[in-house]
């Protein structure tokens, strides 16, 4: 079927589609450094050898990977302020949807950077008087955390991505306006062609670089 591709309508809503982008931006800002840095904290705690920290870890992290990530900016906007008594508007939803998914994400890249730690790592710090926090602290995070910076750099690629699932509960972002435009327009298929073009240019530049990141981490080892 033979299709008019019209993008006239896409620059003179740009202004309309820049809100949006923005609003993409600020919710990724927020969410991957709340996902990435609490993951940290959580991948800590499941490697911890006390049940009492490592198994709240792990149920927090089974319960976040093993649903939806829609599913939970859905029930925090509409079923939190229910159970909680506490409003929850489009952002914080969205946020705390994002963020707490990445977290169970990450905090097992983080656990694994940990496990991949050899053992003679630990018993040196051990051996010059450290104590175990110290070690974890001074020696084996600093390693774990190169060793899975590619992958938490993935891991914030997609969260850009995802922040696009804000748009199901009204949060202002690049999707949610570029509907706004089709709507207005007529013009779904050059709408969300724009977003796909933002979004390649963002994020392609940013998968280079991981993969150079990639390359000098090798070197370094």
């Amino acid at each position: 079927m033979a299709h008019n591709w019209d993008f006239a309508t896409i620059l003179q809503n740009w202004p309309v589609l820049w809100v949006g982008i923005k609003g993409t931006v600020f919710i990724f800002v927020i969410t991957v450094v709340l996902g990435l840095g609490g993951g940290l904290i959580v991948g800590v705690a499941r490697y911890s050898k006390s049940p009492f920290v490592s198994w709240p870890a792990r149920a927090f992290v089974e319960v976040f990977r093993n649903t939806p990530v829609l599913v939970q900016i859905i029930w925090f906007y509409y079923a939190f302020p229910i159970l909680t008594g506490i409003e929850t508007d489009p952002f914080l939803a969205a946020v705390l949807g994002i963020s707490l998914n990445t977290m169970a994400f990450s905090a097992e890249i983080y656990r694994a950077g940990i496990q991949s730690i050899s053992r003679a790592q630990w018993e040196a710090g051990k051996a010059i008087g450290m104590s175990y926090n110290q070690t974890l602290r001074r020696i084996i995070l600093p390693v774990a955390v190169k060793r899975v910076l590619p992958a938490l750099t993935n891991r914030g690629i997609e969260v850009f991505k995802m922040s696009t699932l804000a748009s199901v509960v009204g949060y202002v972002e690049t999707l949610n306006q570029a509907k706004l435009i089709s709507d207005l327009n007529f013009n779904p298929i050059e709408s969300y062609t724009a977003v796909a073009v933002i979004f390649f240019v963002v994020l392609y530049p940013v998968v280079q670089g991981t993969y150079v990141l990639e390359r000098m981490l090798r070197k370094g080892d």
